[in-house]
């Protein structure tokens, strides 16, 4: 995280510990050049996770989120960066195949696209499903009875 500080200055927002894991906090510009360093020369070499929270009231409000683990050092890193609301992000898929899904899973949920993505699509809903779920503002109940009686022809159990 040290070499990352000194190598990046101010696009490296945030380096911490907290029980053992580190994280970063990276600006969106330089997040997808060190996902590919930490990858390539630091043997962060699998992806565990890849998620977004919502925060409809910041300037940015969504959080990108990467769980990454270094089998050689056994050792977890959480990167973290902040995108606007119609921002898109590199897909990290050329770095870890495994985040094919997972970014899916992202783009299903929250709506956030990743730009070189292999095959952006739904993964959960059906694809004509309006809106992204995991966002705070999303009103599931409403869209639920929507497509429910649309597509089902009954009332929804909501």
């Amino acid at each position: 995280m040290t070499k990352l500080k000194t190598r990046y200055g101010s696009g490296v927002r945030e380096a911490s510990s907290y029980v053992g894991q580190n994280c970063l906090i990276l600006d969106s510009s330089i997040t997808h050049e060190i996902l590919n360093i930490l990858c390539q020369e630091e043997e962060f070499d699998y992806c565990v996770d890849l998620t977004a929270v919502h925060y409809p009231k910041r300037e940015k409000p969504f959080d990108l989120v990467w769980i990454l683990y270094s089998f050689p050092r056994n050792q977890r890193l959480r990167v973290k960066t902040m995108l606007g609301e119609q921002e898109s992000f590199p897909s990290s898929v050329p770095i870890w195949s495994g985040t094919n899904w997972l970014e899916r899973e992202v783009y299903d949920m929250f709506g956030i696209r990743f730009d070189g993505h292999p095959d952006l699509r739904r993964i959960l809903l059906p694809e004509d499903w309006k809106g992204h779920p995991l966002r705070k503002d999303y009103g599931i109940i409403e869209q639920d009875q929507q497509w429910v009686q649309a597509h089902l022809g009954i009332e929804s159990g909501q």
